[in-house]
């Protein structure tokens, strides 16, 4: 007798550790990143995972083929529909492509949740949770103008961005470097528009190590005298440097960035960059996970933060060489939070 009071205690334990006690109980969570290789979406997937294991939710993930793979999110939330999933939570490969069968979604009663990349318009999901992204560009911009000096009066600027599409992560980070830099940014939903000299000009990368060389090889032969690198992630920004090293100027150019991978805290540590403002898709993940939850339970949808259009889910700089009014962390520290 003592041993089923035991046993029963267990059962009971293991009931209020996790809200729903079987398998058919479970609800539906849907996680849908751009693609299953990328660090950032790994370490998504995993934060989703780890969530959803906590709190007894089923997650079923799914991802494109490759970044911009709209047809395979297509699908991906039509077998989400059908399988009575409370919620989804997508990384969007095309804000604009994936509108209709959000609006399917939503319609069949799930919470949609946008994760890093909002969707266009931002209010076809119920939420989006997200790195301020204007945040981290002001956060390297400013970092870089106290860095300089005197001299950010005379800097050569080079902006290595994402694509031609104008994506709001692309400028939204962008145009809140500039911001920092003490640049007037014109039309803020816009690249390029800035009649400032100190920029030598805009170069696109895809996000990659070899996009972010080629950009960097173009740009300064177009102004060998840049000394500040803007780059949209930190891959763009380890191919500028290869390509700044073949042109023997990486000892004397400043290079910033935004992702916090751990290559690319490995990057400041090692003085390839010298910025990096840090993202968190751990948290960006378990934080949607917790959001649908309570939607199932309660009907409740998540509200955004203060004075922003999103739910903010944080973002630190990372340096080893801090500037007052410039607040940082060290690229040791940041080990301990990276991804990747």
């Amino acid at each position: 007798m003592k041993m089923k009071s035991g046993l029963l205690a267990l059962a009971m334990s293991a009931a209020i550790a996790t809200p729903f006690a079987t398998a058919a109980d479970k609800p539906v969570v849907g996680l849908i990143t751009k693609t299953n290789t990328n660090p950032f979406f790994v370490k998504m997937r995993e934060g989703a995972q780890e969530k959803a294991d906590a709190m007894g939710v089923d997650l079923r993930t799914f991802s494109g083929k490759f970044d911009g793979d709209n047809q395979s999110q297509v699908q991906a939330i039509e077998n989400l529909i059908a399988s009575g999933a409370k919620g989804i939570l997508i990384a969007p490969s095309d804000p604009v492509a994936i509108v209709p069968a959000i609006d399917r979604a939503r319609k069949e009663g799930l919470l949609v949740i946008a994760l890093d990349t909002p969707l266009s318009p931002a209010d076809a999901a119920d939420a989006t949770f997200a790195t301020d992204n204007y945040k981290a560009g002001v956060l390297i911009g400013q970092w870089a103008a106290k860095t300089l000096g005197d001299d950010a009066a005379n800097a050569k600027i080079a902006m290595l961005d994402l694509n031609s599409s104008m994506i709001t992560v692309d400028v939204a980070r962008d145009q809140g470097f500039l911001e920092g830099f003490g640049i007037d940014v014109k039309d803020p939903n816009k690249i390029g528009d800035e009649s400032d000299a100190r920029i030598v000009g805009h170069d696109v990368t895809s996000g990659a190590e070899e996009g972010g060389r080629r950009a960097m090889e173009n740009l300064l032969q177009k102004d060998p005298g840049i000394n500040v690198v803007y780059t949209i992630n930190e891959p763009a920004a380890a191919g500028a440097y290869e390509a700044l090293k073949a042109a023997g100027r990486q000892d004397d150019v400043l290079i910033v960035s935004v992702d916090g991978g751990c290559p690319g805290v490995e990057n400041v540590k090692d003085g390839v960059i010298g910025a990096t403002s840090m993202q968190f898709p751990l948290r960006m993940a378990s934080m949607g996970v917790e959001a649908v939850l309570e939607y199932a339970k309660t009907g409740t949808k998540p509200s955004a933060t203060e004075g922003l259009d999103f739910v903010n889910t944080g973002v630190e700089l990372i340096t080893d060489a801090p500037q007052d009014g410039v607040k940082s962390t060290s690229s040791k520290d940041g080990l301990g939070m990276c991804w990747g």
